[in-house]
Order: structure tokens, then sequence, then C-alpha cells
């Protein structure tokens, strides 16, 4: 009787969400047919695969190319350099968008508060190519910072070409394109904030401060730890496209990500079993990375990305 009831409830409960349903059959079959079937491809890396023969008669090497991978010298050099520009984003770029949501709240005009998100958030919409050449226009050799450092008498600076400068470089276009970005998130968990809080707190005489730690960070806390694992589980994916555009200019050295490693090694050597092993690797590493992260946020005692069992 009890699964009879359960098979009516469910009955009743998609014919009530029956159009809510068909709105997402779009998206959940772009999800399988971009995302999920595109796994299946994966076999590669435990083959000699050849575009010219096919998955299914490429000679099966099992373990071979992820051997090769780990001893791989510019494999080790593309994730020495993925992880130092996502420590170093994490820690320079990440809390950026927290400040600037909690500076935006604290406006008590709303019009000059939505116009100054507005310019914010407008670089968001810009290419990373467009990105990319402002940044020459002003930091090139050629642009204006230059410009106006030889106009007074003073030698130019070599920022867009300079592997030293580079980390600071692709982390300022970061900031200046994504941070309005990460503002829309805060400022709705702002809001979510019971105003009562901040009410009580300041009659009992508690001061800006004091409601800024006590109140609005403990608030900010369970989205703060969400998105911080959701980086952690993006780590080994920094900017593609902002690295590709800029690697001819700074040199492998310092540019090279995995991103960028598996695309020369697999795209342009058409070395494609290889670059499928060593994509594979970074995905279980972020596989490994984002259950670590959300194991710590239930000890913090956080739902993290899923609840706790």
């Amino acid at each position: 009787m009890a699964g009879v009831q359960r098979r009516l409830t469910l009955r009743t409960r998609l014919r009530r969400d029956k159009s809510l349903l068909l709105m997402t059959v779009p998206a959940v079959a772009l999800l399988i047919v971009f995302s999920y079937v595109p796994i299946l491809g994966n076999v590669v890396a435990f083959k000699d695969y050849s575009p010219f023969i096919g998955i299914a008669d490429s000679p099966w090497v099992g373990l071979q190319n992820f051997a090769r991978v780990f001893v791989d010298p510019n494999f080790y050099l593309a994730v020495q350099n993925t992880l130092v520009i996502t420590g170093f984003q994490l820690v320079f770029f990440f809390p950026v968008p927290i400040a600037l949501a909690l500076l935006l709240n604290s406006l008590v005009r709303p019009a000059m508060r939505a116009t100054i998100q507005a310019v914010v958030y407008l670089p968001h919409f810009f290419s990373w190519v467009l990105v990319v050449s402002v940044f020459q226009q002003i930091f090139g050799g050629a642009g204006l910072l230059n410009q106006l450092l030889a106009s007074r008498g003073w030698g130019g600076m070599d920022i867009m070409t300079n592997p030293d400068t580079f980390l600071f470089l692709i982390t300022s276009q970061s900031i200046w394109k994504d941070a309005g970005w990460g503002i829309i998130v805060f400022l709705a968990a702002l809001n979510a904030i019971d105003p009562a809080q901040y009410e009580a707190a300041a009659v009992d005489g508690a001061n800006r401060r004091q409601r800024l730690w006590h109140i609005t960070l403990p608030g900010l806390r369970p989205v703060i730890i969400l998105l911080l694992i959701l980086r952690l589980g993006d780590a080994l994916s920094v900017g593609f496209e902002q690295l590709i555009l800029q690697r001819a200019a700074v040199g492998a050295g310092a540019s090279e990500v995995l991103d960028t490693f598996v695309y020369y090694t697999g795209v342009q050597n058409g070395d494609w079993s290889y670059a499928a092993a060593a994509g594979l690797v970074k995905g279980l590493v972020s596989l490994g990375l984002i259950l670590g992260a959300n194991k710590i946020a239930h000890l913090m005692g956080e739902n993290g990305v899923y609840s706790k069992s």
C-alpha cells in the first residue's frame, strides 16, 4: 500500500510540474550531449588512438599513456604554473568580490549602488580578446603608461611581455573582468540576512565593525565556503583563452598551464591519447580537491556542495 501511495504521489507531482519539467528538457538534453556523452571518449587515454582508424580499431595500450604523463617534465611545469596561478588568485582575487559587495551594501542611496554595480559588472561581458587588447593599449610597449613615462623623461615599463610580472598581470585582468560577476552572489547573500539582527546589535551598542564581524561575515560564511569549494574543484582549470592569447608574449615557461598543455600536445601535435590521459589525470585531481574541500566544510558545520548523508 505504501508503494502504491508513493507511486500515486509521484504521478501527482509529475502532473503538477509537467510544464516546469518540459522547460528543463532542452537544458538536460544539452547537458547530456555536451557533458556526459563526451565522457565516453576518455577511453582513448587507454589506447594508441588515431582519428584515421577510429576509437574502436585503435590498439589498446593500457596505462602506457599515463606513464608518459608522469615522467614528462613539461607536464609538471604545467601543473606548477596552474597551482601557482590558482593559489595566487585565491588570495588576491577571491576576496575582491566580497569586499566590493560589502562596500556596495553599505551605500545608502540605491541609485548610486545600482550605478556602481552596473559599471563594475560590465567588463564581464567583454571577451578575453578585448580585455587583453585593452591592457595592451594601456600597459604595452607603446601603451598609454609608457607614453606618459616617456613624456616625463622616465624609462618605459615592460609589463605585457615580462614573465616576472605575468602573474600580477593576469590576476589584474581577472579582477577587472570578473569581480563584478561575483558581487551579484554576495549581494544576494547579504540581502538574505535578517535586518532585525543589525537593529538588535545597534540597540546593544555594537558599532559598525562589530556588526560586520559578528553578523555580516557569519551570514556570508556558507556562500563563501560553497564558492571556495567550487573554485578549488576548478583549480586546475585556469583561463585557457586568457593565457593562450598571451603565451607568445611571455613564453611557455610562465604561461603554460594544464589546459594549454593538453591543447598543444593533443591538438597541435596530434598526440590525442597522451593529451586525453593528461586531461583525465587533471579531472581526477579536481574531483579529489572538491571532495576534500567539501569534507572540510562538513567538519566546519557547513553543508558545502552537498549535505552529509
